[in-house]
């Protein structure tokens, strides 16, 4: 392991002494191997690649960790069924593989089965199009088989009657119901808690994280960090650079050409749908390949989504979903319920940006999810495209990349078989008996759960949200949050309803100040 951390070396933990700590070691020691910049799905992948491997990387993230679009996505790990309909057959196979890989070996402890339900409804399904979904369906089948994934983990395909359809998604329209095809993929309980436990990796196997610090003047060499919280800065050196910043790839490297598509999601409450159990799969009319997903989330929500809409212009903080989006996420799933959605169910919305690579002309739908690894002239090593499931080979193939290209001594790529914090194989875990705490803490924090809950009480922040107190101080003593927002937005998602939000904050505000202080004499 080659490890700058100090008294951290070896640790998953992140916190404000630890940033403290490395950026000191950092304006002592300018130059590193690999310097990564963005803090969402892909930089911390490629973070944990290089790392694993032994080069002295540093990772710097203007704001948060998952701060981008890699906390606004479906949560889906999907075996790329849709890519296969488009005969994007690479794609397709990829997406499976890198599914199986982290149901399996990965983050097993953060990715379930999901049963995604297609009710057989009439006027919901055209002529011909029942059959349509069926060997879509078997041919993800095929895909999971061909991937190595076991039907214990991902179930197979199979028509259930309409009684069954109900049990798993009892908001489901009844005339006319004739049953349901039942297809299962991966779904992640939060995609922002994959991100941290990829950070926290990293910096296990050696990585210097640092979020809150700015990187401008960036060449192939090096770049300007500022700390944001100091003003402070300092030019570091390094091998190679990795632009990981996804949507903003264009504004580090200007020779990146993006068209980023907006994906817009709504969430309403569990009870509006019947707490369903699957995920109700609602084809979109005039499309043989594009689907709304009403998708079960924690905390008692349900996630409606996405659309796939052009968002030309400068790149928003936080885009924001569009009224004509809200209309059509509402009115494409109502055609499948029994009781309407109207907008005031509509607890809250949130929009991502996909980062797709301009080829030209087309609808976004249309552009292809495949990822790309580009050198700009200045020796910017970009990773932009792909998507959220297949994070982990868009980080191989930039760090191959940049050992390639800047003759770097590395060991081979072993992250298919590395577990992150919290899986069941990783070293810090440790097994949880049923009851021994929350079932909701256990499934965001596995096999570190027992760790979470000794950072604090094991009682809610607020009432009817069922986040521990412990996990509030846990983001900031082991997680590296660094204020409330951190915590609201992204450690956890009670900041995905405002009313919610505003419920906790005062004790989340509490909790954070305590943690943050006690790291401070620590």
């Amino acid at each position: 392991m080659n490890s700058t951390a100090g008294p951290f070396a070896g640790t998953t933990r992140l916190d404000a002494g630890r940033r403290a700590w490395e950026l000191d070691a950092l304006a002592g020691a300018p130059s590193v191997d690999l310097l990564v910049i963005g803090g969402g799905v892909t930089g911390a992948g490629v973070a944990l690649d290089a790392a694993s491997r032994g080069l002295r990387t540093v990772l710097v993230e203007a704001r948060d960790l998952a701060f981008g679009t890699s906390r606004w996505s479906s949560k889906l790990v999907h075996g790329g069924l849709r890519y296969l309909a488009s005969g994007r057959v690479g794609v397709a196979r990829e997406s499976a593989v890198e599914r199986g890989v982290l149901m399996t070996r990965t983050a097993p402890h953060l990715v379930r089965p999901l049963p995604q339900l297609v009710p057989l409804l009439p006027g919901l399904l055209r002529r011909g199009q029942a059959s349509l979904v069926r060997a879509g369906f078997v041919a993800g089948d095929a895909l999971r088989l061909s991937a190595g994934t076991p039907a214990a983990v991902l179930p197979r395909m199979r028509r259930v009657d309409a009684a069954r359809a109900r049990q798993l998604v009892p908001g489901v329209r009844t005339a006319g119901l004739a049953g349901a095809l039942v297809a299962h993929d991966g779904q992640l309980v939060d995609d922002a808690r994959l991100v941290v436990a990829l950070a926290r990796t990293a910096a296990q196997y050696g990585a210097t994280v640092l979020t809150g610090v700015r990187a401008e003047q960036v060449t192939g060499g090096s770049a300007r960090l500022t700390d944001t919280r100091t003003g402070q800065s300092l030019t570091l050196g390094a091998r190679a650079v990795v632009n990981a910043t996804g949507v903003w790839a264009g504004e580090v490297d200007a020779s990146i050409r993006l068209r980023p598509s907006r994906g817009t999601h709504l969430v309403v409450d569990a009870a509006a749908l019947g707490h369903p159990a699957a995920a109700l799969t609602v084809p979109v009319p005039g499309s043989t390949s594009r689907f709304v997903f009403a998708l079960p989330q924690q905390l008692g929500r349900v996630a409606i989504g996405l659309t796939d809409e052009d968002a030309p212009g400068p790149i928003p903080d936080e885009p924001q979903p569009t009224d004509t989006e809200i209309g059509f996420l509402l009115d494409t799933v109502n055609a499948a319920l029994e009781t309407a959605l109207t907008r005031a169910d509509v607890r809250g919305a949130y929009a991502g940006l996909r980062p797709l690579i301009d080829t030209g002309d087309g609808a976004t739908a249309d552009l292809s999810r495949q990822h790309a690894v580009l050198e700009s002239p200045s020796g910017v090593i970009t990773v932009v495209g792909g998507k959220l499931t297949t994070y982990r080979r868009m980080a191989e193939d930039a760090v191959d990349t940049a050992v390639r290209l800047r003759g770097l001594s590395a060991r081979g790529c072993w992250t298919a078989r590395l577990p992150l914090v919290g899986a069941p194989a990783h070293g810090d875990s440790r097994p949880v008996a049923a009851g021994e705490v929350p079932a909701s803490l256990l499934a965001r924090h596995g096999g570190a759960a027992r760790e979470v809950l000794a950072a604090g009480e094991a009682r809610p922040v607020a009432q009817g949200i069922d986040v521990t107190r412990a996990e509030i101080a846990y983001a900031v003593t082991h997680e590296g949050a660094l204020d409330a927002d951190d915590v609201l937005h992204r450690r956890t998602r009670i900041g995905l309803v405002a009313e919610d939000a505003e419920r906790a904050r005062a004790a989340v505000e509490e909790i954070v100040g305590e943690a943050l202080a006690g790291c401070e004499r620590a």
